[in-house]
């Protein structure tokens, strides 16, 4: 079996090659080499150059991929491609072809996800800390050639450990996954994730969250990221050193939990739902004067909400339809501000209360009435779905339209009245992108009492 084992270094966020090294090896000794500094036809910029050493007058006379395919092509050919995380190598290269309408493919295995199996309990499977604990001597961190002949030191001693030609075979096979995984996920962490519907987090290997998704099927949608070869997808997975999952039962719940938990934790690669939507709420409170008013202001910063809504403008429509129906007065439900008394060129129902010709008591006794006017018609709206499990319901709680949360309650668990089914309640905060969720549902089953 031939192999040829490779490094390449890069511009860095373009990932253009600036230098390749390819060393053929029969499984005993190196039997061609082929390096070359390449010229990116694009800028290297300066931290790349404080880190590999290659700057652009370095490469400014060196041959461009297109001069050099030939020579890669030929050497690799019939050849198992070796690399130390070896996706981010492979890609680059298969990249650099595409961009030059050529085809590249060929078997891969990878170092780091070797080591793992082959060298199991290192703290760190990095090419620099693992050859030092190694005791392999690296001429020249950071540069192709120095990377590449290092990685064939320990290839060697791969091969040489126990298993080795049982798990160099079981990595290679068709329906491996190891040559798609991240190569700093275990793969017992991905073997745990199961075919069910639910959340899952990208952690890096600070355990940071990097990326939040939802699936029907958690293990499949997983899977379909390491198969992605968009450039967002390559840069996740070589972060990807963890990854955690949370049930959900359906895919709308799965929905929902999902843009909580983005909105939490902002993940570098979600973009979409990151965004802070205001959502805005009526509330009351009760002035230096006794008098009680009804007010607006964004959720977020509204004390005990009386109702929500999506925006600014429902919210003040829905102010000027209380103060028709109970005779409020503009001035104290924060339609006008910077009057002395209201003129509002909409709504003429106020008693006088702005102009002392109606009793603080009186008026507090029609606000009062149109709290209670906003409290009863709240009606409570259950969304059934599935559970966890088979002994498990979920369901999902709105008041007056108002996003409250969801929840999973026992098959065996007795509910009398929907408001029963605050006990189980996972409670959430409404915004316009669940809004969107919960109306692109077609069908709404209501749990009955």
């Amino acid at each position: 079996m031939m192999y040829t084992i490779i490094d390449v270094e890069t511009t860095g966020q373009t990932n253009r090659i600036t230098e390749i090294s390819i060393f053929k090896f029969n499984g005993e000794k190196v039997v061609d080499e082929f390096t070359s500094l390449v010229n990116p036809e694009s800028v290297i910029p300066y931290y790349i150059t404080t880190l590999t050493g290659i700057d652009n007058a370095m490469v400014a006379n060196a041959p461009t991929w297109a001069e050099i395919a030939d020579q890669v092509l030929e050497i690799t050919e019939d050849t198992i491609f070796v690399a130390h995380n070896v996706n981010f190598d492979y890609n680059v290269i298969r990249n650099e072809f595409k961009a030059i309408d050529k085809d590249f493919r060929r078997k891969k295995l990878c170092t780091i996800r070797l080591s793992r199996k082959l060298l199991p309990d290192h703290k760190s499977y990095s090419l620099g800390k693992l050859c030092s604990k190694l005791n392999i001597t690296i001429e020249g961190r950071h540069r192709a050639r120095g990377d590449a002949e290092a990685t064939v030191t320990l290839f060697k001693i791969l091969q040489a450990q126990e298993n080795a030609e049982t798990v160099f075979d079981s990595f290679l096979k068709k329906t491996s996954k190891e040559g798609a995984l991240p190569s700093h996920l275990p793969t017992e962490v991905f073997n745990k994730i199961p075919n069910t519907p639910g959340v899952y987090y990208f952690k890096d290997k600070k355990g940071k969250i990097i990326y939040i998704g939802k699936a029907v099927d958690l293990k499949k949608r997983v899977l379909s990221h390491f198969y992605s070869k968009t450039q967002k997808s390559l840069d996740m997975c070589r972060e990807t050193a963890d990854i955690d999952f949370e049930l959900s039962g359906s895919e709308l719940v799965a929905l929902l939990m999902e843009d909580a938990a983005i909105k939490e934790h902002y993940p570098e690669y979600n973009q979409l739902a990151k965004r802070n939507l205001k959502n805005y709420a009526v509330f009351s409170y009760v002035d230096r004067k006794g008098i009680l008013h009804l007010a607006y202001n964004t959720l977020k910063t509204t004390p005990n909400a009386l109702k929500v809504f999506a925006n600014v403008r429902q919210c003040i429509a829905y102010i000027e339809e209380l103060c028709f129906l109970f005779n409020l007065c503009p001035k104290y439900c924060h339609l006008q501000d910077g009057t002395n008394a209201c003129n509002h060129h909409k709504i003429s129902a106020c008693n006088g209360i702005c102009r002392d010709q109606e009793t603080v008591e009186d008026y507090n006794l029609r606000v009062t009435q149109a709290i209670q006017h906003i409290k009863d018609v709240a009606e409570l709206t259950v969304l059934k779905e599935a559970g966890r499990s088979p002994e498990e319901d979920a369901f999902i709680l709105l008041k007056n339209g108002t996003y409250q949360g969801y929840g999973f309650k026992a098959k065996t668990e007795v509910i009398e009245r929907n408001e029963d089914l605050e006990n189980f309640l996972i409670p959430q905060k409404d915004n316009l992108d669940i809004q969107k969720i919960l109306r692109s549902v077609k069908k709404k089953k209501t749990v009955t009492a």
